[in-house]
């Protein structure tokens, strides 16, 4: 069983669920149609699909936002603005999950909702990355403190999605600044700390003066 994976009713056109339902319009979906992609981002897509972070989280979306393109850019961001993520009508996909399982989308949503208790409408993520817990650290991470991260990376952290469910080239553009400061911040701060321990030893201009 493979969660997030599909195709369009109309012309079995194979792609892949980002966000089931969207916050205000629970009968639309945003998804990302296979196809349309190129080999190495293709790749990357399903490579993460494929993931335990993937399958374990609710929303395929909160996972691309913090993945990594093979060219370092953020999956989530760029294909949003390369026009990848599509909206569609929750009634004119179907989850394949397996090859002999076939559900459309909006009787999953309703089935879904109904387990949690919840309406459709209280299904749609509010923010992409809110609920991921399970990706990658490092090492060295402390328990409750996310370590610096390249830009691309990182640059979508805490942004809400709007009402069509994707992330506006304003809020990208907003969180690549609260990254960048973060860490100069955060370089600043490890520099005066390597000055404690090992202070700059100042070269010594050699014959000053005659």
């Amino acid at each position: 069983m493979l969660k997030h994976v599909g195709r369009l009713k109309t012309n079995q056109r194979k792609l892949v669920v980002a966000y089931r339902t969207v916050p205000g319009e629970s009968d639309q979906c945003v998804c990302v149609t296979t196809e349309n992609l190129e080999a190495a981002d293709h790749d990357s897509l399903i490579s993460l699909v494929e993931s335990n972070a993937a399958q374990s989280a609710n929303e395929l979306a909160e996972v691309m936002a913090r993945t990594q393109l093979s060219d370092g850019s953020n999956m989530l961001a760029r294909f949003h603005t390369t026009g990848k993520m599509v909206k569609f009508n929750t009634s004119d996909v179907e989850m394949t999950p397996d090859n002999k399982t076939v559900v459309s989308l909006d009787e999953l949503n309703k089935i879904i909702a109904d387990q949690k208790g919840v309406s459709i409408d209280d299904l749609a993520l509010k923010d992409p990355r809110a609920e991921v817990s399970d990706a990658p650290k490092t090492a060295t991470e402390p328990a409750k403190t996310p370590p610096a991260q390249p830009i691309a990376d990182d640059a979508t952290t805490n942004l809400t999605a709007p009402q069509d469910g994707v992330l506006s080239d304003e809020q990208i553009a907003s969180g690549y600044r609260s990254q960048a400061d973060r860490l100069f911040k955060e370089a600043k701060k490890l520099r005066e700390q390597a000055e404690e321990l090992a202070p700059t030893k100042k070269k010594k201009v050699a014959n000053e003066s005659a």
